[in-house]
């Protein structure tokens, strides 16, 4: 498989500390850049496409990855949360304000009889 996309993005929960929510609006974020006519200008399959998210943030094991996939339209989704992102403390309520980070490949089988793709 060879990676065609990566977009990146980022998302944020200014007041409910929540980080799956966070995490969906980066992946929403990187989505919103792009519009990708590749699939359909190469007749390739979008549901054999591999597509891996990587999260960001500081608190990994409070995001539901199984909701994070639900974000993305197509392909062969595999969610991967990292320690990064940033917190932002609000000392009037005492809360933090997360940010969150995330990066989507795309990966598709390329037939190299056909396609060549030059560095």
């Amino acid at each position: 498989m060879t990676r065609l996309i990566l977009e990146m993005g980022m998302g944020n929960d200014l007041y409910g500390e929540n980080y799956t929510k966070a995490a969906c609006r980066a992946v929403q974020d990187a989505l919103h850049h792009s519009s990708l006519t590749l699939f359909s200008s190469l007749n390739i399959n979008h549901s054999e496409m591999l597509v891996n998210v990587t999260i960001g943030v500081k608190k990994p094991d409070l995001v539901d990855k199984s909701l994070v996939a639900l974000e993305l339209p197509r392909g062969k989704i595999k969610v991967t949360v990292v320690e990064g992102g940033l917190n932002i403390p609000d000392t009037m309520s005492g809360k933090d304000h997360i940010i969150a980070t995330a990066g989507i490949e795309a990966f598709v089988q390329i037939d190299t009889d056909k396609w060549k793709i030059k560095n």
